[in-house]
């Protein structure tokens, strides 16, 4: 877990620096790889078990993902352009650092043990800050709407993939059947993630991808009652292929809306609180479903538990970017009429000469806008 946390991590971040226009069909690519594990995974992993054994199959599984290493070395490091430096490379002031020459200043010791303190929870803090993105957390509200959307989605993302299988064997479905069910999922997705990421990646969506990612998650959820309605073969594949391609939007756009909320030179962090978060909801999520199934006995909970986390996340998401949108149109219209004046001024303009026997005069109020 830990080595995927790092491989996975430091893979999405260099992707997002390696590609600006295609950038999302090149994540939509590059998380194909997921689908195609899912399609060949439980085939391989039968097949192995069956003629090597438990051991071996864990050798075998080891030295295939051993090859990360080689494609991590093929990730080289982006030069900037001569004569330019990322922004994040210009020094800064540190916060903190004021208080502290002030306490220097009043001729206060930097070995007294009061200003010790105080410099080690500066420092604590802000490698919080720097590291895990609690000041775009708060800062930044599509950053902290989507985080928390993402995060309570979470907790019913992985269950039907999670309990699929035990529910088609506990409704009379025969084993490899129902292993050929997770099969069917991954191979939808081979071909819909690219396509989904191409769809996305085109000028009319610019800015607007949260709302697809909000529509993917909706029908994720609203898929989840066929299982309800039946647990037959035939049902469940129909299911599956429904399944696949709402997940599909959702793979496919996950870390790209990320990448349009926040800013590239501060994404690693951002995206390193965004999968703390969403780590600790996706395992919490299968443990408290399972429970309930073993309370009730009943698999259908587990698909009433899917629906809901990811129909209530779906709008959350949906209709605060909604919100926030207004708000800020709003915002910039009011910033426009501040910033120029004139433009909602009027001006009085006499329309006849004036006369002694004349009163009151006329006028005629022209005005610009």
């Amino acid at each position: 877990g830990l080595g995927s946390c790092f491989s996975f991590q430091a893979g999405v971040t260099a992707l997002g620096y390696y590609f600006v226009r295609w950038q999302t069909l090149a994540n939509a690519v590059a998380s194909t790889g997921v689908s195609l594990g899912f399609t060949l995974w439980p085939l391989l992993s039968q097949y192995l078990l069956d003629e090597m054994g438990w051991r071996n199959t864990f050798l075998i599984f080891g030295g295939i993902l051993l090859n990360c290493c080689v494609c991590g070395a093929i990730m080289r490091p982006i030069q900037p352009a001569s004569g330019s430096l990322p922004q994040s490379a210009k020094p800064e002031e540190e916060p903190g650092s004021r208080a502290e020459e002030a306490q220097l200043s009043n001729g206060a010791s930097p070995y007294h043990p009061t200003l010790r303190q105080h410099t080690r929870r500066t420092n604590g803090f802000q490698m919080l800050q720097k590291y895990l993105a609690f000041d775009i957390f708060c800062q930044n509200k599509g950053y902290q709407i989507y985080t928390i959307g993402v995060t309570w989605m979470m907790m019913g993302f992985a269950l039907p993939h999670v309990y699929l299988v035990p529910y088609a064997i506990h409704n009379g479905v025969e084993e490899h059947k129902a292993a050929l069910l997770i099969s069917v999922i991954g191979f939808i997705n081979i071909f819909i993630r690219p396509l989904t990421g191409l769809l996305s990646g085109h000028r009319v969506f610019t800015g607007r991808r949260i709302y697809l990612f909000s529509l993917a998650v909706l029908l994720y959820g609203l898929s989840n009652f066929i299982c309800v309605i039946s647990a037959e073969f035939s049902v469940l594949i129909l299911y599956c292929v429904i399944l696949s391609i709402a997940m599909s939007g959702v793979g496919a756009l996950l870390f790209q809306v990320l990448m349009d909320v926040v800013d590239m030179d501060r994404f690693s962090s951002a995206l390193g609180l965004f999968t703390i978060l969403e780590s600790i909801t996706l395992l919490i999520g299968p443990p408290l479903t399972g429970l309930l199934v073993d309370i009730t006995s009943d698999f259908r909970y587990v698909f009433y538990n899917s629906s809901f986390f990811l129909i209530s996340a779906a709008l959350f998401m949906g209709l605060s970017f909604c919100a926030l949108e207004k708000k800020t149109k709003l915002r910039e219209a009011s910033k426009a009429r501040l910033d120029n004046p004139s433009r909602y001024q009027y001006s009085e303009t006499s329309t006849e000469p004036k006369a002694e026997n004349q009163s009151p005069p006329a006028f005629e109020y022209i005005t610009s806008i």
